[in-house]
């Protein structure tokens, strides 16, 4: 599996959501998955520890799970070719605002 099969499944993009505040114990981002169980959200955790996604460190009893930004870097790469199409509608949209708004009469609704 590749990082994007991994988030392209919703509760594994849930928990990057969830590690993206900060770092989170086993349990709590089994909280943030009420419709799972423990054990397919482990499923999911290993599957983004494999794809170097997350990782893990002991605390006590406890794992402690946090994001690594540099697993998100292949995404970036293949989003970055993308960015110059959202940069050309945002452009256009801010132009035909700022027509539109022109086109308005002063002290008009």
């Amino acid at each position: 599996m590749d990082v994007f099969e991994a988030v392209a499944e919703p509760s594994r993009r849930a928990l990057l959501d969830a590690l993206a505040e900060g770092e989170r114990s086993a349990g709590e981002l089994v909280a943030t998955l009420p419709q799972l169980t423990q054990p397919a959200v482990s499923r999911h955790l290993r599957v983004l520890r494999e794809v170097g996604l997350v990782e893990v460190r002991p605390d006590a009893q406890r794992r402690i799970y946090a994001l690594r930004p540099d697993g998100l870097v292949e995404i970036d790469r293949w989003i970055g070719r993308y960015r110059r199409y959202w940069a050309r509608h945002l452009d256009a949209i801010s132009e035909h605002l700022a027509a539109a708004q022109s086109r308005e009469e002063p002290g008009g609704e």
